[in-house]
């Protein structure tokens, strides 16, 4: 491992040449589908290099992402801003000693602190979480109304969180009932349980509102800042339900005691400034198995996790305890 990221280092020193950056190391500060490193500009303020992991997302895939978050900040939503390359462009390709080619963008720096670590509860010192999961909840409805307005250019293209990229034969996270690590129960389990949505989802689908998602606001992805929000980590935006958005907000935070406050504070602030999905939160437990679903797939497709057997145990117990508390009917 410490082979593997020394030469990600020297990659991302490499990379620093593409936008005239003066010579330094630059700070490794995640390592999971993408490599980020924290670089210093000309003028000495910080930003963000990401270098892709090869083959997860498709050069037009990452340019559409970076032009969707470009539009964003120039409609003030709180989203990180990508910087031009020399060339004006916000991607550039590097080759890698395995004749494979990496990409790589820079993006401002976004100052604040998470939300929260998964697994950990939430800090209360000093914050007043239902007044931030009601601005957690605004944000994401100007977000979605932004996206709503963006004229999207030729060749754009990202992943899909429609009814086939959650629950088709290919769901973009992975076949989470098709995973050979666990139990045969469990397998038919969720065989079943993909059937029974299948269904359900076909058939609500026509009704839902839909459009360019962050698909990914984590904790980790939720940025507190001096009494306002900012999302991070566009990695998986792509085309899907609004629902889902709200659902990945929600999922990790159900076992916080004041769950039920905080969920409320969300979805008031998100109806304040979009309120027609008022009339789509009874939804909302559907969405929230939905996105518990999509952890098994996305632990299913690396095997090479340390954790992987009890990490997917664990997620596989959430999606039944989702359906029995939640009354979700299989």
């Amino acid at each position: 491992m410490e082979k593997c990221l020394d030469h990600l280092t020297q990659r991302a020193s490499a990379a620093l040449a593409f936008w005239g950056l003066p010579e330094q190391t630059p700070e490794l500060l995640k390592y999971r589908e993408n490599a980020v490193f924290k670089v210093r500009l000309r003028d000495g303020n910080p930003a963000a290099l990401r270098l892709h992991r090869p083959g997860y997302h498709a050069r037009a895939a990452l340019v559409s992402e970076l032009a969707w978050m470009d539009d964003l900040r120039k409609r003030a939503i709180a989203v990180p801003q990508p910087l031009a390359a020399l060339d004006g462009a916000f991607l550039v390709a590097l080759d890698t000693p395995e004749g494979a080619t990496c990409h790589a963008d820079l993006i401002g720096w976004v100052e604040g602190e998470p939300l929260g670590e998964t697994g950990t509860p939430l800090s209360r010192q000093g914050r007043d979480l239902p007044a931030v999961f009601h601005a957690i909840g605004g944000e994401m409805a100007r977000m979605h109304e932004a996206a709503d307005g963006f004229s999207r250019p030729a060749g754009f293209e990202r992943p899909a969180w429609d009814v086939a990229g959650l629950l088709g034969d290919a769901p973009f996270w992975g076949r989470f009932w098709d995973c050979a690590a666990l139990s045969a129960q469990d397998r038919i389990y969720l065989s079943r349980l993909r059937e029974d949505l299948s269904v359900v989802l076909a058939d609500l689908a026509p009704q839902l509102d839909q459009g360019l998602i962050h698909a990914d606001l984590v904790r980790e992805n939720v940025f507190l800042r001096d009494g306002s929000v900012a999302f991070i980590d566009f990695d998986d935006c792509g085309f899907g339900f609004r629902l889902f958005d709200l659902a990945t907000v929600l999922l990790r935070n159900r076992r916080e005691p004041d769950y039920p406050a905080l969920r409320a504070a969300l979805l008031s602030g998100y109806e304040a400034v979009r309120p027609r999905l008022a009339r789509e939160c009874r939804h909302l437990p559907l969405f929230l198995l939905l996105r518990a679903l999509t952890y098994i797939g996305w632990a299913a497709a690396r095997p090479e996790l340390p954790d992987n057997i009890a990490r997917l145990n664990r997620y596989v117990a959430d999606v039944r305890a989702l359906v029995e508390e939640e009354g979700i009917s299989r």
